[in-house]
């Protein structure tokens, strides 16, 4: 039987110890329907690195060190001081070093030649986010054809700002040396095939399929790629369940007694310039400042692990949000009450879903986020008697599917002010009516459907696309599909609609 092979930057080993967070949960369902083999960095730096292979059950995990050098140019270079604030549309923190770019495609390398050793032909290979995009190249340079998906879990910006990376040229076009790339919304989707018509189609060559669903097909030089976009979820009802068990843990029943009757309002984020931290503590100033009525009748839990502390743009906002946090409470505090307690420890899963569940209103305001789980999260804790009320930015891909919740714009603190004011006054007729909603979407678009359909994409196996191919081998009739030959300036074609006739699509 075909083995999927994972590939991350970080494995999540069970009982290791080694969590990298919502990838962890995402994956889940994966794990536990098909057999397995997760490979990426160990988290270990080493001069001597080692590959370590464990086995649990049905699945295996492979590890690898890196050397100090790698991970100063691959981790806390290229990847997260270049690709991570350009895909989140952030040009004025991105710092580029040419050495930098030389460690990435050199890790890369190290971990394609690692896989090498251990794959089949008929294994499919799955590569997720922005830290491995060269890994397909990589093996099809070595003269691999297995069947290889890549899924981005964090924004793509459009060519506008993507152009920005410096040496764009030289890696975003080896996204199409997978077979199904894969995004979080249909406008990442739109903004790669934008990237691709823009700056890859000189001959003029570049047709696109129209695909069954949101997914289309791009063929260059007869190579093609499917491009979709494919929405990660959670695993809703056993969230429920852990959000009803865990109100009755002894963390949370203490935490709801020191609220001394208050409501809660809660905010759960990864410490990053992304998530808005500093827009958001602003905004509930504001909302203190204009809305007196809930002075000393509400208290807001921000919880905020560290993160790359050793990047000098984190350890800043770490400093930023404590004496932001401070000076609020030192301006609105009494001695019986603090508006706002900020922690910066980890909690599990169980603890956060009693939390979520316990608060009057979820804070989920990035600045730009691909889609954002915290936000699903806290929909599938809330009790459908008694809700609390989602406050979203509408720039996390969860926005699109979130319609019922308050979206807001997180750059403008005077709307997020008033929309927490709204969600704590809201009725409890239309708190569970936006509640059922949001619901409905949530358990719509589990995690179970996301890796459904990503990997059903990856095999090839429904009628559009034809029974499963190997690069390379001779290729079965196929239904005939309509297409658009590209041949005009970028900016006179459009995504979608696409024509069922095949003809060119309008400006």
């Amino acid at each position: 039987m075909a083995r999927i092979f994972i590939i991350s930057n970080r494995v999540a080993i069970p009982k290791g110890g080694t969590h990298p967070g919502g990838l962890e949960v995402a994956l889940k369902a994966t794990l536990r329907k098909h057999p397995c083999v997760w490979m990426g960095w160990s988290g270990e730096v080493s001069e001597y690195p080692r590959t370590r292979t464990i086995t649990q059950g049905a699945n295996t995990y492979i590890v690898t060190d890196l050397k100090p050098d790698d991970f100063d140019e691959y981790y806390n270079g290229f990847a997260n001081r270049v690709l991570w604030p350009i895909l989140h549309y952030r040009l004025d923190l991105a710092e580029f070093a040419r050495r930098d770019l030389s460690g990435y495609f050199r890790v890369n390398d190290h971990f394609a030649t690692e896989l090498e050793k251990v794959i089949a032909d008929d294994d499919l290979v799955w590569v997720h986010d922005y830290h491995l995009i060269p890994i397909a190249d990589a093996l099809r340079r070595r003269g691999h054809s297995n069947r290889i998906g890549f899924f981005l879990h964090i924004p793509f910006p459009p060519p506008e700002v993507l152009t920005s990376l410096p040496n764009h040229e030289q890696l975003i076009p080896l996204l199409m040396q997978y077979d199904v790339v894969g995004f979080q919304t249909e406008g990442d989707a739109g903004n790669f095939v934008r990237y691709l018509m823009s700056e890859r189609n000189q001959a003029r060559e570049m047709r696109i399929f129209e695909i069954a669903g949101q997914q289309t097909t791009v063929s260059v030089s007869g190579q093609q790629t499917r491009i979709g976009n494919f929405p990660v979820g959670i695993e809703p009802r056993a969230f429920q369940r852990l959000a009803r068990r865990n109100m009755r843990s002894p963390l949370v029943k203490e935490m709801v007694a020191s609220l001394g009757g208050r409501l809660l309002v809660i905010g759960v984020d990864r410490l990053d310039y992304s998530k808005g931290l500093i827009q958001r503590l602003d905004a509930f100033d504001h909302f203190l400042a204009n809305h007196r009525e809930w002075i000393d009748r509400v208290i807001y839990l921000q919880i905020t692990p560290k993160n790359r502390s050793e990047i000098p743009e984190y350890a800043e906002l770490e400093e930023a949000l404590g004496s932001a946090a401070g000076r609020i409470n030192g301006k609105y505090g009494e001695v019986s009450w603090t508006p706002i307690r900020y922690v910066n420890r980890v909690y599990g899963r169980a603890a956060l879903a009693g939390l979520y569940r316990a608060a009057r209103v979820g804070l989920v305001t990035p600045l730009r986020d691909g889609m954002n789980l915290v936000a699903k999260e806290y929909v599938a804790a809330q009790d459908p008697e008694d809700p609390g009320v989602l406050i979203l930015s509408r720039f996390a891909g969860a926005a699109i599917e979130f319609r019922r919740a308050l979206l807001v714009n997180p750059y403008d603190p005077e709307s997020v002010a008033g929309a927490i004011a709204q969600a704590l006054a809201m009725p409890i007729e239309e708190r569970r009516a936006r509640h059922q909603a949001l619901l409905a979407a949530v358990l719509d678009h589990d995690v179970d459907r996301w890796q459904r359909e990503f990997l059903a994409a990856l095999r090839g196996d429904d009628d559009v696309m034809g029974p499963f191919q190997v690069r390379g081998a001779r290729a079965r009739p196929r239904r005939q599909r309509p297409e658009i030959t590209y041949s005009g300036p970028s900016a006179a074609v459009r995504l979608k609609p696409v024509r069922k006739n095949g003809g060119s699509v309008p400006a």
